[in-house]
């Protein structure tokens, strides 16, 4: 994996666009000399030219009449529907299946923010930024997920009282697990806020409780909620206040994503 263009860098044109996955560099020749590579107005049809990549090059390149995908540092919220799986490898439909064809290509390449796994839907992060995600998913950062919860029987009444202790086990392990919190909607749902991140946490803490969670679905990282709007099997591309909820957002304020 190459590492994405510094703040202020230039590429040549022909590997930025290779980068992106427009193809390879003497398709990126072909498409420059046939004038269909276009910055601020002026065809582009030297290949070898080097660009200045900047936050705002997709407002001003096009490639074949369509606004340029936006260079590394692309990092979106996809609304992960059911039956879906967070893998670049697995057998079955990948939630990099709904993204654009071109951006499997891309190098440095778009990976999941932590995972949501084939039977749970919700807010999902996807970034092609090695260090922001290791910011977002590092222990000291705390970032609090929220759940909202399906179950198959009543809640018995002190689940909330048992995740906050930081006393409950899960079976297998023998660390406790960090305090997280709950709370009820009616007799069978409930958020649930976690701020770490342990293999099917959810789903083990009612069940180390004697109950079955029957759906699951994520619904805020951080400070950023899932939008409502926001069809599952959809994207949109964060940006930089968006990212910023992620971390600056009081505990327990949603910060809906705002459109650029």
């Amino acid at each position: 994996m190459s590492p994405g263009p510094s703040k202020g860098a230039s590429l040549r044109l022909d590997r930025l666009l290779a980068n992106l996955g427009y193809g390879s560099r003497r398709e990126i020749g072909l498409l420059a000399r046939a004038g269909l590579i276009v910055l601020d107005g002026a065809p582009l049809r030297a290949s070898d030219r080097r660009i200045a990549v900047t936050p705002d090059l997709s407002d001003r390149m096009t490639v074949d009449g369509e606004p340029l995908d936006p260079p590394p540092g692309l990092t979106l919220m996809l609304h992960k529907p059911l039956g879906v799986t967070c893998s670049h490898k697995e057998a079955g439909p990948l939630v990099y299946g709904l993204l654009p064809e071109r951006w499997r290509r891309r190098d440095p390449a778009l990976s999941s923010v932590g995972r949501l796994d084939k039977e749970t839907s919700g807010l999902l992060l996807l970034t092609d930024d090695g260090a922001l995600l290791h910011r977002i998913i590092a222990p000291r950062a705390s970032v609090a997920k929220r759940y909202q919860v399906t179950l198959d029987r009543p809640l018995r009444g002190d689940e909330a009282e048992r995740f906050a202790s930081g006393t409950l086990m899960l079976e297998g392990e023998d660390k406790p697990l960090l305090p997280a919190e709950m709370q009820a909607h009616d007799a069978t749902h409930a958020a649930v806020t976690l701020h770490e991140g342990r293999y099917h946490q959810v789903r083990r803490m009612f069940a180390a409780l004697g109950n079955h969670v029957t759906a699951l679905h994520r619904d805020r990282v951080g400070g950023l909620a899932l939008p409502e709007d926001l069809a599952a099997g959809s994207y949109r591309i964060l940006r930089s206040h968006d990212l910023a909820a992620i971390f600056a957002a009081p505990q327990g304020q949603d910060v809906r994503l705002r459109e650029p």
